[in-house]
């Protein structure tokens, strides 16, 4: 009988401590997902600027989104500041060029000629006769965009005589190419003008008979 009664009291110690074991277990907090902070998460969803320097991220795949520009923005101005700060300059030029690209997405044609030619400035100075080139057509692709064509067409001389003067026998051809279309829709334009100013001198002296 003595017997009985030990192992009736084991089984039911054991069962006991099973018992909370389990209900411990269940108690327990589900472990929770791990979520980025916006420090971790901004180098993956940044994408600015086409320059090929170490640092930077493409433009071509910024999301269209004032959220995504925004921080962008802010992103190449800083980096562009702390470069300039500790006289960088030859990356401080890709920044400006980004930073252009950034504002033409936007249509932000005043902004982006600025950078642009503060982009020009170092790299005349710095011979970067690449990158140069590269700003001069963006600059007159805006300029006569914008109806600058004169203004357009010297950026393009500027960027024939350094071609010449480099030897970069690819570039004259795009170049020239360039020229020879703005020159060709500069005179268009001005024949049309003057047909519509004739016109309208035209219906003026008819008018002015009646």
């Amino acid at each position: 009988m003595m017997r009985f009664t030990l192992l009736f009291i084991l089984c039911f110690v054991g069962l006991t401590a099973s018992a909370q074991l389990q209900l411990q277990f269940w108690k327990r907090k589900p472990k929770q997902p791990v979520v980025l902070t916006a420090v971790q998460a901004l180098p993956s969803q940044i994408n600015i600027g086409t320059t090929k320097l170490p640092n930077t991220l493409p433009a071509q795949n910024l999301a269209y989104s004032f959220f995504s520009i925004e921080i962008a923005e802010d992103a190449l101005l800083a980096e562009a500041k702390h470069n300039m700060r500790f006289r960088i300059y030859n990356m401080a030029s890709y920044n400006f060029s980004d930073l252009a690209a950034l504002y033409l997405k936007q249509n932000r044609f005043s902004e982006a000629k600025w950078y642009l030619l503060q982009s020009n400035t170092i790299a005349r100075e710095a011979g970067n006769y690449r990158h140069l080139l590269d700003n001069l057509y963006i600059l007159a692709d805006i300029k006569s965009k914008i109806g600058e064509v004169p203004l357009a067409l010297a950026d393009l001389q500027e960027a024939h005589d350094a071609a010449v003067d480099k030897g970069m026998l690819s570039d004259l051809t795009i170049i020239n190419k360039k020229i020879k279309y703005l020159q060709t829709n500069k005179t268009l334009t001005t024949k049309a003008e003057l047909r519509y100013a004739d016109a309208v001198e035209a219906a003026n002296s008819k008018t002015a008979v009646n």
